[in-house]
């Protein structure tokens, strides 16, 4: 009876004073996790991924696997959220692991899935969003309107919108640091985004996220909704081309137990690659009634895959007895012991 962390963040617990406003995305997903998982022996358990009693719950071994959720206040604090993940994953299975998490935390990573041939929004890459960095992004990029991110962010937070001659955003609403800069692609607003849900590198299902008339942000914090998607087979194969390639880019020979790919059309109706997730995407279970299964099912298949190669392959890796821990693991926000 495989114990799981499903971890989230403090303000992504229902009940939580400070809850989000996008909350009920969360419980979406877990009713459609959690049945599921259960009907395979598969037991999730919410967890604050910043919570020091999860250490204590490892070490005891009640804990078998942890699984990435909704943590999704992790960007201002990234390195102690990837520094967590790393001890988390001396003592147990993590998914996704935290090598693939490490590498798509940071933006740049679509430089590496660019050069491995994937189709992508233009890109200019800056220190920070200033007078010259855009003045230089509109050169270069030859548009009139441009959008810039930060390197490490979510949720368009501190992402804004330019306009060729405008003056810029205030600096406490532009990217914080290191950004991207790409155009400005019209489809956002007419289209939309095309998102291509994987379950253990198979589609699960697909979907268009469109903005609130006026807003160009697909997110349901500002606004956003969802529609299903009926992907062809072409989209299919361009969406698995881009896990091929971030597969290639770790150095992978498995799998994400969960993936999404969000794609736009450019101004030749080609899809473009606007992001992969990998980390805490939101997977849209209202649009995808088969998603649950399709997860349990590949999350039982990561586990099995954790018992190695060879004779007796497919066995849960050696667990401690639970009650005697064989190490104490600490992340960088717990207190330590006398």
């Amino acid at each position: 009876m495989p114990a799981l962390a499903y971890l989230t963040s403090s303000d992504m617990v229902p009940g939580a004073p400070d809850a989000r406003d996008d909350l009920f995305e969360l419980e979406h997903q877990w009713a459609a996790l959690a049945p599921a998982c259960a009907a395979r022996d598969l037991h999730l358990r919410l967890w604050v991924w910043d919570d020091p009693a999860l250490a204590e719950a490892v070490d005891r071994g009640e804990i078998d696997a942890v699984v990435l959720g909704t943590p999704w206040d992790y960007a201002p604090r990234v390195e102690a959220f990837l520094a967590t993940l790393d001890a988390l994953a001396a003592a147990v299975p993590v998914l996704n692991p935290p090598p693939l998490v490490r590498w798509n935390a940071r933006k740049t990573y679509l430089r590496d899935l660019e050069a491995r041939g994937v189709a992508s929004v233009p890109t200019a890459w800056v220190e920070r969003v200033d007078e010259d960095s855009v003045a230089a992004a509109f050169a270069a990029l030859s548009a009139a309107e441009l959008v810039a991110k930060p390197v490490v962010g979510a949720n368009a937070v501190r992402q804004v919108r330019l306009r060729r001659g405008a003056p810029l955003p205030p600096a406490d609403q532009r990217p914080p640091g290191a950004a991207l800069i790409q155009p400005f692609l019209p489809a956002v607003q007419d289209e939309g985004e095309l998102s291509f849900v994987f379950c253990g590198g198979e589609l699960s299902h697909a979907l268009r996220k469109v903005p609130r008339r006026g807003d160009y942000r697909v997110q349901a914090s500002y606004g956003g909704a969802e529609v299903a998607h009926a992907a062809s087979p072409a989209e299919v194969e361009g969406a698995r081309a881009v896990l091929a390639a971030a597969a290639d880019a770790v150095g992978s020979t498995a799998p994400p137990l969960y993936a999404r790919v969000d794609q736009v059309r450019g101004p030749g109706g080609r899809l473009l690659l606007m992001e992969l997730e990998v980390i805490e995407p939101y997977l849209y279970p209202l649009q995808g009634p088969d998603l649950g299964p399709r997860f349990a099912a590949a999350l039982e298949g990561a586990l099995r895959r954790e018992g190695g190669s060879g004779p007796g392959a497919g066995a849960p890796r050696p667990r401690r007895p639970r009650g005697r821990p064989a190490r104490r693991w600490a992340p960088p926000w717990a207190p330590r012991r006398a």
